[in-house]
């Protein structure tokens, strides 16, 4: 499936309220997610030397990079610090 037939099949997804209900719930854990491994490629790091540098194992940062893992804002500065990267927190009403 090419990517945009991927944001089509999401949009026209989005009709259905569970699917749209699931999908803002996910939404900001998989931008995230997302954000962490682009940058992580940009350094040109493994898994593994992330893990290394933050004191943690690499099973750790692909459970995070996954979605499979909670992060901590603690963990999350960690990581940005080693991806040159900040860390910006806000709620917005709605």
């Amino acid at each position: 499936m090419s990517m945009d037939e991927l944001q089509k099949h999401v949009q026209e997804s989005m009709i259905d309220t569970e699917f749209h209900k699931a999908w803002k719930e996910t939404e900001p854990e998989y931008e995230l997610t997302r954000q962490i491994i682009a940058l992580r490629l940009r350094k040109g790091l493994t898994q593994h030397e992330l893990a290394h540098r933050i004191g943690t194992t690499q099973s750790v940062i692909a459970r995070i990079e996954n979605g499979g893992q909670n992060l901590s804002i603690r963990t999350l500065t960690k990581i940005a610090n080693e991806l040159d990267a900040n860390v910006k927190i806000e709620l917005l009403p709605c």
